[in-house]
C-alpha cells in the first residue's frame, strides 16, 4: 500500500503551514541529492517528499487531495491494494488510450536540477534578485526540438498513421475488448526521423547554460529550501519541465545572530555607562543606529529587547525584535590618579550595594 502524503510527511492530516514546513524542510535536508551524490534511493524520496509538500502546502491543492482520498478515489495508490493482472488494465484502458484517466498518454516530466545558491546576511534579511546559471536540456533550435535536420526532415509513421498511438483487439470474458496503445514503431512520436539533426545528433534537445533572475524573498532563513517550478530540465516532447530546487547558505554577519525574525547582537559598554547609566547608540542592519536607555546599575550579560527592531516579515506583516546583549568592559593602563579615585569610590560603597555578593556571602 502506497503511503499518504501525510504519512511522507510524517504529519498528521490536521497539520498546520508551520508543521508541514517543519517537517518538509527536515527530511528535504536529510534526503537531499548534494548530501548522497549517486544514492538513487535518497534521490527519490527527495522527490516525493517534494511532491507531497508542494500538494500540502497550497490550500487548494491540499482541499482536492484530502476529497479524493475520501472519496476512495486513489484506491489504486492509498489503499485498495494493487490491481492484478494485466487483463484488468488493459480492460480499464480500453476508454482511456491506454491509460487510467482518460485523455492522452502523458509523457514524463523532466528531472529536477538542485543548486546552492549564497546569499548574504543582508540580502537573506531583506530580499534580493539574483541571476543564476543553470546547466540543463534546451530544445535544439536548429530542429526546433523535432530531433529532425532543418526540423522537417522526417515522414509520418506509416504505422500508426502520424497519431502516435496503435488499436489492439483482446478477447476477453466479456466479449472482443478494442483498446489504444503507444505505436511501438515511433515510439509514440508519430513521425520517424529521415535524417537526423547534425547540430543535437536527433535528441531534440542540447545541454547548454541559461541564466535565470529569481526573487529571494525578505525573511530567507539558513538551509531553506525553494522550489521553482519549471525551471529544471525540458523534455524533446514538451511535456511538463522538471523543478530548481534552490538550497540557501547565507552568510554569517560581523556582527547580528538571527533567530527567526528576531536579530542578536553582543555590544560593549563601558563600566561607567553600566554603573551610571547612559544612552546606547545600537548600529542597525540598515546602516542607520538605533538608540535606548541603558538603566542605572546594568548588569554584563542582560539583554534588552528592542521590540520590531528586526526582520519583517511582508506575507503575515509581523516583525521581530532587537535583543541587545551588553558586555560591560573595564578600563586598561589606569593613571595613578584614576586608581586612588578608583579606590576612594570602592572604599565608599556598602556591601550591600552589590547584590551578587551579598547572596553568595548568605549561601
Amino acid at each position: 500500500m502506497a503511503k499518504s502524503y501525510y504519512e511522507i510527511l510524517g504529519v498528521s492530516k490536521t497539520a498546520t503551514e508551520d508543521e508541514l514546513k517543519s517537517a518538509f524542510r527536515k527530511l528535504a535536508r536529510q534526503y537531499h541529492p548534494d548530501l548522497h551524490p549517486g544514492d538513487e534511493a535518497a534521490a527519490n524520496k527527495f522527490k516525493e517528499v517534494n511532491e507531497a509538500y508542494e500538494t500540502l502546502s497550497d490550500a487548494q491543492k491540499r482541499a482536492e487531495y484530502d476529497a479524493m482520498q475520501a472519496g476512495g478515489a486513489g484506491a489504486g495508490h492509498a489503499g485498495g491494494g494493487q490491481r492484478g493482472g494485466s487483463f484488468f488494465d488493459d480492460f480499464v484502458n480500453m476508454f482511456s488510450d491506454g491509460h487510467a484517466g482518460g485523455g492522452a498518454k502523458p509523457q514524463s516530466s523532466g528531472g529536477d536540477i538542485s543548486l546552492n545558491v549564497t546569499l548574504t546576511f543582508e540580502e537573506a534579511a531583506f530580499g534580493t534578485q539574483k541571476e543564476i546559471t543553470v546547466n540543463r536540456f534546451e530544445p535544439c533550435a536548429a530542429c526546433r526540438g523535432t530531433g529532425a535536420k532543418n526540423g522537417t526532415q522526417y515522414v509520418k509513421c506509416t504505422n500508426c498513421g502520424g497519431t502516435g498511438k496503435v488499436r489492439y483487439a483482446q478477447e476477453t470474458p466479456f466479449g472482443r475488448v478494442v483498446s489504444m496503445k503507444p505505436c511501438n514503431v515511433c515510439g509514440g512520436s508519430g513521425r520517424i526521423i529521415k535524417e537526423p539533426c547534425p547540430s543535437c545528433s536527433g535528441r531534440g534537445s542540447m545541454r547548454k547554460n541559461s541564466n535565470l533572475r529569481i526573487t529571494f524573498p525578505p525573511g530567507v532563513e539558513p538551509n531553506q529550501i525553494m522550489t521553482i517550478p519549471g525551471e529544471g530540465e525540458r523534455t524533446r516532447s514538451g511535456a511538463k519541465a522538471g523543478n530548481l530546487i534552490l538550497t540557501i547558505t547565507v552568510l554569517p554577519h560581523k556582527l547580528y545572530r538571527r533567530k527567526g525574525l528576531d536579530l542578536l547582537v553582543d555590544i560593549p559598554v563601558t563600566f561607567t555607562q553600566a554603573l551610571m547609566g547612559d544612552k546606547v547608540l545600537v548600529p542597525a542592519l540598515k546602516g542607520n543606529k538605533i538608540a535606548f536607555t541603558l538603566p542605572e546599575g546594568a548588569q554584563s550579560g542582560m539583554t534588552f529587547k528592542l521590540k520590531e527592531q528586526g526582520l519583517e516579515n511582508p506575507k503575515k506583516q509581523i516583525k521581530g525584535d532587537l535583543l541587545v546583549t551588553i558586555d560591560i568592559e573595564l578600563p586598561r593602563n589606569l593613571t595613578k590618579e584614576q586608581r586612588q579615585k578608583i579606590k576612594d569610590l570602592h572604599d565608599s560603597l556598602r556591601p550591600e550595594q552589590y547584590d551578587k555578593a551579598r547572596d553568595y556571602m548568605k549561601k
